[in-house]
């Protein structure tokens, strides 16, 4: 990697850590909530649509509904993803905490997500991992699409060369939005038609950086 990168940005679901178990657990929760009928999501479910802005998950997903129970499901699910995140967490891919200190001795961190608003505090809190992160944005809290985002924590912080860091074919096209490198985390859930550089571990992060 080029010595005149100042800064890394990364996704969240995928790239640093797996909470897809307490996701679906979530789903299961609201399932029961409502008065309508809706399928069951699984942790494949959710893997499969890692990066997909949060709103139009739920398009995916529950085509048949209508607006209204789109916007209660939401709400719920919301509601219930966060309770469980809380409680349960995530688990860290293995050797990211040590290649997040590593790195942010060198870079300046942040996070980009296509996750609802809170997700990434959830994320902080429940690992205690607030004070290696500078910035964060998300479509949940701005509505707008990933590229967007991530063009705007790299305006707002002054970034000069950044790159971010992905799982997805959504972040590797949000990298082009932005015009930054992509560092293809293959690790993750996703596959991705191109990258600048591709990390088969979170210990490999460290090697290219």
């Amino acid at each position: 990697m080029t010595q005149q990168t100042d800064s890394l940005i990364f996704d969240l679901d995928g790239t640093l850590w797996d909470a897809t178990e307490s996701v679906a657990r979530a789903w299961q929760a609201a399932r029961k909530q409502v008065d309508f009928d809706i399928r069951e999501i699984t942790q494949e479910d959710i893997r499969s649509v890692a990066g997909m802005q949060h709103n139009l998950i739920y398009d995916k997903f529950f085509p048949d509904l209508d607006d209204a129970q789109k916007k209660q499901l939401m709400e719920i699910s919301g509601r219930e993803e966060m309770a469980h995140l809380k409680k349960y967490g995530g688990t860290l891919f293995t050797g990211m905490r040590e290649t997040l200190d590593y790195l942010h001795d060198k870079y300046k961190l942040f996070i980009v997500s296509n996750c609802q608003d809170g997700y990434i505090e959830a994320f902080y809190e429940f690992h205690q991992l607030s004070h290696l992160f500078q910035d964060h944005e998300c479509s949940g809290r701005t509505g707008n699409p990933k590229g967007e985002n991530l063009k705007d924590v790299i305006e707002r912080n002054n970034l000069r060369n950044p790159v971010y860091i992905g799982d997805t074919k959504g972040d590797y096209e949000a990298s082009i939005k932005a015009d930054v490198p992509f560092v293809y985390a293959a690790y993750g859930f996703g596959q991705v038609p191109d990258f600048t550089y591709k990390a088969a571990s979170p210990a490999e992060l460290k090697q290219l950086f």
